[in-house]
């Protein structure tokens, strides 16, 4: 699908800000990008990598002349984001941005850019590798990006923001921002928690050495440390910002978890073959979606 939007400004350089840059370059050619990143080495990485037409060492220079502005930095960092490029902001401009979590940063970015428009959106895609260099054109390709409009939301800017992504490859649903938080903290955010939880148990038990951890590590244990090597700070600020909904279904979680110990302790094997049937279920219904590889061991070159 093409997209009506003809400059776009990316602040925040890192594995989002530099894949959505790629991506424009090789399917919108037609789209001037400007980026911007408060770090001078990110900068000067993304310049030698030609990520962008042209790589701004002002905030508000960075801005001036765009159509949509997305915010590819830690949520956390948003409003503070905001502000520096508010200046330069012309009239008219859609802001967005990538954020794993949306009401709290819609209600930042719209405290920072009063009188601005703002459309929220979140793509759901990523790896655990960050900065300029790790970013790849086909990082959204038949990926879903959620965007959060508010009530007010023109439509036509609604319908430019989601060319944009579907011009970048990305499958694109619209919904309640609240509402993605819940189904984030549920498909992103607790498996997180869940991933730096049990890698740092490994870590800590003392009969067990750290060579161990790593000389035997099986397969489960290795998809748990790649979760983990994510950036810790952009982990850090998503689960500040979205504590409730986190909070909420980190509650579930324990009283499932709290079932299936007992179900172990009494060695109630219906309980536990019913319980990983359901499961396993889940995990062919995201390959029949095309969201993942079905080769054996997840992909794995041996």
């Amino acid at each position: 699908m093409a997209s009506s939007v003809e400059r776009v400004a990316i602040v925040g350089l890192g594995l989002i800000g530099s894949s959505i840059a790629r991506a424009v370059k090789e399917r919108l050619p037609q789209v001037t990008v400007t980026g911007y990143d408060a770090s001078e080495a990110v900068r000067a990485i993304a310049g030698d990598l030609s990520l962008c037409d042209t790589i701004a060492a002002d905030p508000v220079a960075a801005v001036s002349d765009a159509d949509l502005v997305i915010f590819a930095v830690p949520v956390g960092g948003m409003a503070d984001a905001a502000r520096a490029v508010a200046a330069g902001l012309k009239a008219g401009a859609i802001v967005s941005d990538v954020g794993s979590s949306k009401a709290g940063v819609g209600a930042a970015l719209r405290a920072a850019l009063p009188g601005h428009l703002v459309i929220p959106a979140h793509p759901v895609a990523g790896t655990e590798n960050s900065g300029p260099a790790a970013g790849f054109a086909s990082l959204f390709e038949g990926r879903w990006c959620i965007v959060t409009p508010g009530a007010d939301a023109p439509a036509d800017a609604v319908a430019a923001l989601t060319g944009f992504w579907e011009a970048l490859g990305a499958k694109v649903d619209v919904m309640d921002a609240a509402h993605h938080d819940m189904v984030l903290a549920v498909t992103s955010h607790l498996p997180h928690l869940i991933a730096y939880t049990i890698v740092g148990t490994a870590s800590e038990l003392e009969e067990v050495t750290e060579s161990e951890v790593i000389k035997y590590s099986a397969g489960g244990f290795r998809d748990f440390t790649r979760i983990a090597a994510s950036d810790p700070v952009m982990w850090r600020d998503v689960f500040l910002a979205n504590k409730d909904a986190v909070l909420a279904t980190l509650q579930r979680f324990n009283e499932d978890l709290t079932v299936l110990q007992q179900a172990i302790r009494r060695g109630d094997a219906d309980k536990l073959e019913d319980w990983f049937t359901r499961t396993r279920a889940i995990r062919r219904s995201i390959i029949a979606e095309g969201q993942d590889d079905a080769a054996p061991d997840f992909g794995r070159k041996h």
